[in-house]
């Protein structure tokens, strides 16, 4: 009778190992669920960000690969010789691999590039999105 006894209040004294197991369980199904909607918001808005800033280098390189056509006097050989590295650069930027562990040194690279192009024509451009933080993309979320 005594093990009946014991088999009979067992539930009740680990009511308390039930409950946090069941939380656990509800919470960790609802997180994965919300944890993945908000990975997809992040993973598009960030994505969005990169397409943006290189659709802008791309850009500003085919205006002057277009002036150097046009006028083939417009740039020094080392400005044509930066000018074909930062396209080289854009170019190479692994689109389709964003878990490349070379990500961030390249744009790195190309920001840097146009950077020195930029200053070498002395005029001021810059990317409107690029002075915004990766921690401020987080918090915008």
């Amino acid at each position: 009778m005594n093990q009946k006894f014991d088999d009979f209040l067992e539930p009740s004294i680990l009511l308390e190992e039930t409950h946090y197991g069941e939380g656990f369980r509800i919470g960790y199904a609802t997180g994965l669920v919300s944890g993945k909607e908000e990975g997809r918001k992040l993973g598009l808005n960030m994505g969005f960000q990169v397409g943006e800033e290189l659709g802008f280098y791309q850009s500003c390189l085919d205006v002057w690969i277009a002036a150097d056509h046009i006028n083939h006097g417009a740039f020094s050989d080392r400005m044509k010789k930066n000018i074909e590295q930062m396209a080289a650069l854009v170019s190479s930027y692994p689109i389709e691999d964003p878990e490349n562990v070379q990500i961030q040194e390249i744009m790195g690279k190309i920001r840097l590039k146009f950077r020195i192009i930029t200053a070498s024509l002395g005029v001021k451009l810059e990317h409107g999105g690029q002075s915004k933080s990766l921690k401020q993309g987080f918090e915008d979320l």
